[in-house]
Order: C-alpha cells, then structure tokens, then sequence
C-alpha cells in the first residue's frame, strides 16, 4: 500500500486555505438547510432595502446597492472566514464615498459616477491588501472610543442633514454642513406637502415596527408599503418623486478612471 507524499497532502490543505468555503461545505448537515434559509431570507429582507438607500446617499444610482448587498456575501461565503464579519454595504462607507465622489464627480452623469466609484474602490482594495501586508491591523486599537462615538454621531447627522430635503421634497445645491442648514432653511417655503406627509407616515411605520414588533422587518415593509402607495394612490401625480424605473439584468462593468487617481487617493 502506497503512502501519500508530503506535496499531495498538501495540496488540498493548500486548496481549502484559499477556498476556506470547501471546509465547511464538507462538514454541512442537511438538517441545516432549513435554518439557514429562513436565516438568509431574513437578512436579505433588511439588507437589500438598505444597501439600496446607501446607494442613493452615496449619489449612485440604486441598483448599485442592490449589486453590492449580493455579490460581495456571494463572494466572502467562498473566500472568508469570520463568522460575525459585517460585508455588506454600511452609512459610513456610503456618506465617505459621497463625499469624494461630490469632490471628483459633481454634477456628472450616471457613467462618470461609476467609473469615479470604480477608481474609488480600486484604491480603497489596493490600500486595504497593503495594510494587511504591513500587518497594520492592529492600528484600530490605538482609536479611542470618544473618536469614534463622535466619529458615529458625525455620520449620522451628516446622513440625516442629507435626507431631509428629500423628505421635504426641496432641491439644494450642497456646499458644507452648515451652508446645507442654511440652505434648507431658505427653502422651506417650496416643501412638497405630499412629500411630506408621505415621509412622515414611512418614518412612523419604521420606528413603530422597530418598537412594537421588533422582530418585523421595518426596512422591507416600508419600501413594499411606499411601492403601494404611489401605485394605488398615484402620489408621483400629485407631486412626491419617485425612483422610477431600475435598470434589470446583470450590472454593467465601469472601467477606472485612471486620470482621477491623483485626486482620489488621499
């Protein structure tokens, strides 16, 4: 009887340390499968109608969002190995991206946007392997915990600041935190009452599911109820924007733009 040589014993643990998926695929037990369904319907539930507003404070079209809230857990349930781990789409990432894509793609169309957004993450993935190669992990202990409440308290009323116009139905232009109070201040007197009241409803079905039935998911009820809305009650007649109609089928690539590298990387 033959004995396995070193190189072929080590190539399937060489095999399942790039695909780490293949381990637990091995191990899976049918009576599982149930569970997890159930698990990732749930998640998908909240995640999907998130991502897609993320997307939209990001300032890129909202099928955007629905790509990066599938993918990226397509491809971390292959290649990762946290458990806990976070993948998906989250405000800080959508409101950091806006902010550079307002500096390097104002105004611009929904193609320069991609290709800004590409180059963005490009740079974001090329400077994240360089940090795990430098082993500069460790580095996030060193950030106190009053940054990153004041960090976590800054995003939200930068989120928020953000939103309000569209709850209130008004178009400003954005120049800065402030200059953006002020701007919607002066604006008040062209809100969209529809809009209004509409925004009022959803934010009350949200928070009130939150707290009453927490295990519903808000998110997803909201946007179904907001759908139903405007198609029973015909509200884009009577003044609220809406989104429209998503682009279907599989996403279109978006090449870099390599000439906006100089900008972006800081």
């Amino acid at each position: 009887m033959s004995t396995p040589t070193p190189n072929a014993m080590q190539k399937p643990a060489l095999i399942v340390r790039w695909i780490p998926a293949l381990a637990w695929l091995i191990s899976y037990r049918r009576e599982w499968l149930r569970f997890d369904l159930v698990a990732g319907l749930t998640t998908a539930a909240v995640v999907i109608p998130q991502a897609m507003a993320y997307a939209a404070i990001a300032g890129l079209p909202l099928e955007v969002g629905l790509y990066t809230s599938l993918i990226p857990l397509v491809v971390y349930a292959v290649f990762g190995t946290s458990r806990p781990l976070s993948v998906t789409t989250t405000s800080t990432i959508a409101i950091m991206a806006a902010s550079i894509l307002g500096q390097v793609a104002s105004g611009a169309g929904p193609a320069a946007l991609l290709s800004a957004s590409a180059t963005l993450s490009l740079l974001v993935g090329a400077f994240l392997l360089l940090a795990g190669l430098l082993r500069l992990g460790v580095v996030a202990n060193l950030v106190s915990v009053p940054v990153l409440t004041g960090f976590k308290a800054g995003v939200g009323l930068t989120i928020v600041l953000g939103q309000l116009p569209k709850l209130l139905g008004i178009d400003i232009a954005k120049a800065g935190f402030f200059q953006d109070i002020w701007s919607i201040v002066t604006h008040l007197a062209h809100t969209s009452i529809p809009t209004l009241i509409l925004g009022v409803v959803m934010l009350a079905l949200l928070l009130g599911l939150n707290h009453f039935a927490p295990k519903v998911p808000a998110a997803l009820v909201a946007v179904a109820a907001g759908i139903s809305a405007v198609a029973f009650f015909g509200l884009d007649k009577a003044g609220v924007a809406v989104v429209g109609t998503l682009q279907g089928g599989l996403p279109s690539f978006a090449l870099p733009e390599l000439s906006l590298v100089h900008q972006i990387w800081p």
